[in-house]
This record gives structure tokens, sequence and C-alpha cells, in this order.
């Protein structure tokens, strides 16, 4: 009988004890994958803003070295159109001047005939308007820019879709083949 309590004794201890020696854990699980907000209206902020100004679309959009580009072209753009409507202006004005008789035979342009001005005005008048179309252009490809640039700064870009050169084997002639393999881990 000794044995028997002694037995029951051991077994109430030996069973009870690590219950009493744990502390109660708690697992918070949280999501491994560190994802950024979405701000769905990044991009047409950016685009406002370009518009407003060139190239504040990019500076919004943290994509500096963008905008001496943008500068650039638009002011190469502005440069071209100043210096055809100038040459516009003395070559009509040199041809006004042979029709009222007042021309001067020291003037720049006087060595060219009546057609030739002619020819040149309407030269200078399509390289003109043409330099304010592609001007234009490149002001609306700036605000463009900008917001193809916010929405793609917004693109989840992770290994879970992957696209590689994978060299595999042709099973009907054993030569190595070679491709592309696109995966997509859900």
């Amino acid at each position: 009988m000794n044995r028997l309590i002694l037995f029951l004794f051991f077994f109430f201890v030996s069973a009870t004890a690590p219950v009493l020696a744990q502390e109660e854990l708690t697992v918070i699980v949280q999501d491994s994958i560190n994802r950024e907000d979405i701000n769905p209206l990044s991009p047409a902020k950016a685009a406002f803003y370009s518009a407003i100004l060139p190239g504040l679309g990019q500076a919004h959009n943290k994509s500096y070295w963008k905008i001496p580009i943008i500068y650039g072209a638009l002011g190469g753009g502005i440069g071209i159109y100043a210096w055809n409507n100038k040459n516009y202006h003395n070559v009509r004005d040199e041809y006004k001047k042979r029709l009222n008789g007042t021309n001067e035979e020291s003037s720049k342009y006087s060595y060219l005939s009546d057609a030739q001005l002619i020819s040149a005005q309407r030269n200078y008048q399509k390289q003109r308007d043409l330099s304010l179309l592609v001007t234009v252009g490149l002001y609306i490809l700036n605000i463009v820019e900008a917001n193809v640039d916010a929405h793609l700064k917004q693109f989840n870009v992770n290994d879970n879709l992957t696209l590689r050169p994978d060299i595999y084997q042709n099973d009907l002639n054993n030569r190595q083949n070679l491709g592309l393999t696109l995966s997509y881990k859900f």
C-alpha cells in the first residue's frame, strides 16, 4: 500500500509539475510581406503637377534626373521656334520693303530674288510651326511620363512573378534548346 501511495504521489506530482511550470504563450501571426500603402491619386497628382510646371511631376515621383532632360527638350523647342520666327519676320520684312520700293542694297537678303524670299519665308514659317508642334508634343509627353512613372512606382515587383532564361533538353532529338520560363508563385 505504501508503494501504491508513493506511486500515485509521484504520478500526480510529475503530471502536474510541467503544467504549472509553463507560461502561457500567445503567438501573433504577422504578414511576412511588407506592403506599402498604394495612393491611387498619386498618378493624377503627378500629372497635374507636371502640367502646372514641367518637371514638377517628376520631382513628385522622385525621378530628379529627368528634370534637366525635360527642360533641355522644351528649351530647345522654344529656342528653335524663336529662331525660326525671327528669321521668318526678317525675310518677310525684306520682301515687304521690296514691294514698297524702299529696300536697301546693303541689306542682309539683297542677294536673294523675290521668289527666293517667298520660298525662304514659307520655309521659315513651316519650320516655326513644326517646332511649335514638337514643343507642345514634348510638353504633353512630360505630363504622360509623370503619370506613367507614378503608376509604375506603385507596381508590385517581387519574386512571385519571374521571367528567366532556361536551357532545356528537347525530348525528340536530345538537343539543348533555349527558352524563357515564366513562373508565378501563389
